[in-house]
């Protein structure tokens, strides 16, 4: 089970968000580069990046201190990052710099075209985010329900070469409500690829209902609003992770 610590970056700073609203921020760090080197000493196996700001501008936007989290993290953590990718540009810029995996998320969407292009073009590194609620897509920071059904869209993705699907539940990001179990293991079953669930998880009590379900094809957590606040200790849940499921 791979744990992905989260950093979201919203003008330079390490925040979490609620639901995704970016007028409800809390400001954890004034120095991501620091948080990333803490998380990566705590055992972290790889690093999850979003911009915030370039989701909203629909391109980068703290491409600076991304860069400088590449650079302190060298060969040995692999970051992924999501937010504000909209071409094939972009990505290669992002993978030339030292990013592992590309996240698309409402550009799949909404131009699935892009999404199939970008897998072609880089194979292995592309990694669908898929936001959700009461199993319909979610797009543009989470403000527009669609029609979409999520396990369709999925099984879509997989086709197009997709490495992995992030799965959010949006009622319960950053809430710290415990993740949705139920509709994370569905999707998974649905796909061959894995799923990396994402939203809600709080405490160790999650850690252990997800090992439960690897085998079904979940095979990672985000995990955001937890670790900085303290409800999960995230040292502690990557041993846990470890030995029930490793």
């Amino acid at each position: 089970m791979l744990l992905i610590p989260a950093i979201d970056l919203k003008d330079g700073k390490c925040v979490r968000l609620r639901q995704g609203d970016m007028g409800d921020a809390t400001v954890f760090s004034d120095d991501p580069v620091e948080v990333a080197e803490r998380w990566a000493d705590l055992g972290a196996q790889r690093l999850h990046l979003v911009d915030l700001n370039g989701a909203v501008a629909g391109k980068p936007r703290n491409e600076k201190v991304i860069r400088e989290i590449l650079n302190a993290m060298g060969s040995d953590v692999p970051v992924q990052i999501g937010g504000g990718i909209r071409d094939l540009d972009t990505i290669e810029r992002y993978l030339d710099a030292g990013i592992s995996y590309v996240i698309i998320g409402t550009a799949a969407v909404k131009n699935p075209g892009f999404l199939q292009d970008a897998c072609t073009a880089f194979p292995g590194q592309i990694i669908v985010g898929l936001d959700a609620k009461d199993g319909h897509v979610a797009t543009d920071g989470w403000s527009k329900l669609t029609k979409h059904n999520v396990t369709d869209l999925a099984k879509k993705f997989e086709d197009y070469g997709c490495e992995a699907i992030i799965y959010t539940d949006i009622g319960r990001d950053g809430m710290l409500t415990g993740v949705n179990i139920e509709a994370t293991v569905t999707l998974a079953r649905h796909v061959r690829i894995p799923v990396i669930a994402s939203g809600g998880i709080t405490d160790m009590r999650d850690v252990d209902a997800l090992c439960a379900v690897q085998e079904d094809g979940v095979e990672g957590a985000i995990l955001g609003r937890s670790i900085y606040e303290g409800t999960l200790d995230f040292q502690a849940a990557v041993m846990r992770a470890d030995e029930l499921c490793p």
